[in-house]
């Protein structure tokens, strides 16, 4: 569980949680993009992510794709997806 609070605790590594969360696959470019940050920053948080268990990675010629852990435990998805509900809440309540 700590490992997965510490990933948590970034709000780019949140945000970039958020976009894998849906279930899709998701390319280290798409996430830049969204994220507008570098290929090495968002390397970077998608190691945190992936070394909690949160995502998993594959490769796919020069580019890793990235999804949610389809075998991350129950009550750790719950966490995360109640995490970033309440972060979009309270996104929605400051506009």
């Amino acid at each position: 569980m700590q490992d997965i609070l510490t990933a948590l605790c970034d709000p780019t590594r949140r945000t970039a949680l958020a976009i894998v969360w849906d279930g899709g696959e998701h390319c280290v470019c798409e996430l830049m993009e969204r994220l507008d940050a570098s290929q090495s920053r968002v390397s970077r948080h998608m190691k945190v992510l992936r070394e909690a268990g949160l995502v998993i990675a594959r490769r796919d010629a020069q580019w890793v794709r990235f999804r949610r852990n389809p075998d991350l435990e129950p009550d750790f998805r719950a966490v995360v997806t109640a995490v970033l509900k309440a972060e979009k809440l309270l996104e929605q309540e400051m506009a």
